[in-house]
C-alpha cells in the first residue's frame, strides 16, 4: 500500500490529504503572483522556480498512488462531473425528464445530444457541483425512478437507432427505505437485463466513482472505459471495511483488497480501456481531461458503428458471459448440453 494512503480528506475544499505538499506550493505561487501584481517587485524567477518544483512534486506524488489515494482523487470536489461534460463535449444537449411512473430523479440525467457530428443518447449520474446541487442530486445516489428514467430513454435510443453514451459517477444506488419500497433492486436488475438486449451500440465510462449496482444500472456496455484515477467496485471501501472488520479505519486496506483501480480492472479484463488523466488528476486540468474522454468515446463509437447489430449483441453477451473467467476469457462455444452452461 502507498505510504501516502490515509483515511480521509482535508476538507471538501482542499481535497485529499496526500496532496498537502502540492497545495502548499500552489499557495506560495498564488501568494507571490498576488505580490507581483500589487507591487513593482520582479519576482518572476522565484515564481518560475516554484512552478517547476510544483510539476516535480505532482509527478512524485502521483507516481506512487495507492488504491485508497485513487478513491480520494475520484471523489475530489473539483473533479469534472456530468454537467461539465455536457457543456464541454456535447453539442445541442436536450434533456429528457421523468420515468412516467413516480418522478424525475435528478441523480440521473438523460438527453439527446450531438458529439462531433454523431447523434447520441446520454445517460449519466449527476452529482452536482455546489452544495445545494449535490443535495438536490442526492450526491449521485439514484432512486428506482432514476434507473427507470434511464431505461425509458435507452429504449427510446433503440427506437431512434442512436448509440448510447453512459457516464458513471456514483457511490452507489440510494439504499433508503423509500427506494427499497419502490423497487430499487428490481429497477437495477431490469436495466442490466435490458441493456444486454438493446440493439444499438453502448459505450460506458467511469468518470469518477463506480459504486456497486448503482454503477451497473447504466454500466453494461459494448465498450467500458475508465478514467485513470477513477474507481469501480462491487462495494465502497468504507462499506467493505464495515462488513469485514467493523472498522472504518480499515478503508484503505479494503480499497487495496478490492482491486478497484483502473490498472487492476484492465488487467482483469473488467474494463476495455484506461483514459489517461493530466498530471495531478482531472481536477487540475479539467479541459484536457474532458477532451481525452471525448476522443476515447468518439473512437469507441466509430469502432462499434462498423459491427453488424446481431454480431454486436453476440459480442456483448460473450463479453459478460465470461467476465472474470480464470482460464480463457472468451472460450469457444460448445454444443448443446455443455456442463458449465
Amino acid at each position: 500500500m502507498s505510504k501516502k494512503s490515509n483515511n480521509g480528506q482535508d476538507s471538501a475544499a482542499n481535497g485529499p490529504t496526500f496532496e498537502r505538499p502540492i497545495a502548499e506550493i500552489e499557495a506560495k505561487i498564488n501568494e507571490l503572483e498576488t505580490l507581483s501584481q500589487t507591487t513593482k517587485l520582479d519576482i518572476s524567477s522565484e515564481i518560475e522556480a516554484l512552478q517547476e518544483r510544483l510539476k516535480e512534486e505532482i509527478d512524485v506524488v502521483y507516481s506512487d498512488l495507492g488504491a485508497w489515494d485513487r478513491v480520494t482523487v475520484a471523489r475530489h470536489p473539483k473533479r469534472p462531473v456530468a454537467s461539465d461534460y455536457i457543456t464541454s463535449i456535447l453539442e445541442d444537449f436536450f434533456e429528457l425528464h421523468g420515468d412516467r411512473a413516480f418522478g424525475d430523479d435528478k441523480a440521473i440525467v438523460t438527453g439527446l445530444a450531438t458529439m462531433e457530428g454523431r447523434r447520441v443518447m446520454l445517460v449519466a449520474h449527476r452529482k452536482g457541483k455546489t452544495t445545494k446541487e449535490r443535495v438536490d442530486c442526492n450526491f449521485g445516489c439514484a432512486h428506482p425512478e432514476g434507473y427507470r428514467k434511464a431505461l425509458r430513454k435507452m429504449r427510446l435510443a433503440e427506437k431512434m437507432e442512436l448509440p448510447i453514451v453512459a457516464l458513471i459517477n456514483t457511490p452507489g444506488a440510494y439504499p433508503g427505505i423509500g427506494a427499497e419500497e419502490r423497487g430499487q433492486a428490481l429497477a437495477i436488475a431490469e436495466n442490466i437485463l435490458a441493456m444486454f438486449q438493446l440493439r444499438v451500440p453502448i459505450v460506458a465510462i467511469v468518470i469518477g466513482e463506480g459504486g456497486s449496482g448503482g454503477a451497473l444500472g447504466i454500466g453494461i456496455g459494448d465498450r467500458v472505459l475508465m478514467m485513470e484515477h477513477a474507481y469501480y467496485s462491487v462495494i465502497s471501501p468504507e462499506g467493505c471495511a464495515a462488513i469485514l472488520w467493523k472498522d472504518g479505519e480499515k478503508s484503505p486496506d479494503a480499497a487495496e483488497a478490492l482491486k478497484l483501480t483502473s490498472g487492476d480492472l484492465r488487467e482483469l479484463g473488467v474494463i476495455d480501456e484506461i483514459v489517461p488523466e493530466p498530471a495531478g488528476g482531472a481536477h487540475r486540468d479539467a479541459e484536457t481531461a474532458m477532451r481525452s474522454v471525448k476522443e476515447a468515446l468518439v473512437r469507441a463509437l466509430d469502432e462499434l458503428a462498423l459491427i453488424p447489430t446481431d454480431e454486436l449483441l453476440e459480442q456483448r453477451h460473450q463479453k459478460y458471459r465470461y467476465l472474470g473467467a480464470i482460464e480463457g476469457r472468451f472460450p469457444a462455444p460448445a454444443g448443446p448440453g455443455r456442463a458449465d452452461d
